[in-house]
């Protein structure tokens, strides 16, 4: 069936195109009546506005877009991003708001659809992640003028305001904690290095294996996959000198490694300590539990969601949001290294 038209909707109700104009805008120049009858033949013939016209006419899309430059495979097993989805879902329906996601390939596609979904009008705002050094989407988005939260930080976002938590902060704490168990040789399977998170939780990590003078401090970069958490968590556990603690930056990875280390024989904890970064339910229901740390992920989605609306509502008001630091349940995935209590051999 062909898209209704504004003359479909005139010549049915028996008037002129100006007069359903003035009835879909809620102008005067038509009667009561008139406008009822318009709007109930709108209503029948199940008539929505083009997003072009609506552009023309300064209405609303009624959507907020997120695009996703990550591989879908790796998208579709990841825990975060589903509770993360979920919270921003939720947090803008609840204003009967919607969400166009899209998945991409890179950076590039990623800042075309931007171009696209604004010029044709398709979002009112967008939520922006994976914040990446020098990242060239916030110029671009900046240029367009168009509403947009970047979820992450501090800083390095241009104008546009963020919602962030401590992810230094939280690498810190967690090394600390491996520390003092006497943990001296511990590797961080990280993920992309282009992600300004990443690069913090590897700075935290570097610098706090200086203030504590451990042995052997290594990240490895990954792309959060379960495939390449595995292979990572075989490599570091073939070196002659192997970590006693391994900290993951995704709940996917570090269940992999836990699968690889009993393949080869390594307890946990006894041999190896393993702590994880989201703690999603994958984290609990594995044996050992896993060592965590924990935020609310939907939560944080609602917070997005809030924020951006009222970017949209008003664009000068909205300040950044930091979110409360991730904090580490301690769970039977860690323990002091076995060789010694509290005191590792070199």
């Amino acid at each position: 069936m062909a898209r209704p038209t504004i003359s479909d909707i005139a010549r049915k109700a028996g008037v002129s195109k100006g007069a359903v104009s003035f009835a879909l805008n809620g102008r005067p120049g038509v009667s009561d009546e008139t406008r009822r009858r318009i709007l109930r033949v709108v209503e029948e013939m199940n008539w929505r506005p083009h997003s072009a016209a609506r552009a023309l006419g300064g209405a609303k899309a009624g959507a907020v877009g997120l695009v996703l430059a990550r591989p879908a495979r790796t998208i579709g097993v990841e825990p975060f991003f589903a509770m993360l989805l979920s919270g921003l879902q939720a947090g803008l329906s609840a204003e009967t708001t919607a969400l166009h996601l899209m998945v991409v390939e890179d950076t590039a596609a990623e800042i075309e659809v931007y171009r696209r979904w604004s010029s044709e009008h398709r979002v009112d705002g967008f939520v922006v992640v994976d914040l990446q050094f020098q990242d060239p989407r916030v110029p671009v988005l900046e240029q367009l003028g168009v509403p947009a939260v970047v979820l992450g930080g501090p800083g390095r976002h241009g104008g546009l305001p963020s919602v962030w938590a401590d992810d230094r902060e939280a690498m810190t704490a967690t090394v600390d904690y491996l520390a003092a168990l006497g943990h001296r040789r511990i590797a961080h399977l990280a993920g992309l290095p282009a992600f300004q998170h990443t690069r913090r939780r590897i700075r935290a990590l570097r610098d706090s294996a200086r203030r504590l003078g451990l042995i052997d401090a290594v990240s490895v970069p990954t792309d959060f996959s379960d495939a390449e958490g595995a292979a990572a968590t075989r490599a570091l556990l073939a070196r002659p000198q192997r970590p006693t603690a391994i900290i993951y930056d995704s709940d996917v990875m570090a269940v992999a490694g836990l699968g690889v280390a009993t393949e080869m024989g390594i307890s946990v904890p006894g041999d190896l300590s393993l702590v994880s970064f989201d703690d999603s339910a994958l984290t609990r229901i594995v044996h050992p539990p896993l060592t965590a740390l924990s935020r609310d992920t939907f939560a944080l989605g609602e917070q997005v969601a809030r924020t951006v609306l009222a970017a949209i509502a008003d664009p000068t008001a909205v300040h950044d949001h930091k979110n409360p630091t991730p904090r580490l349940v301690v769970r039977e995935s860690t323990a002091p290294p076995r060789a010694a209590a509290g005191t590792e051999a070199p």
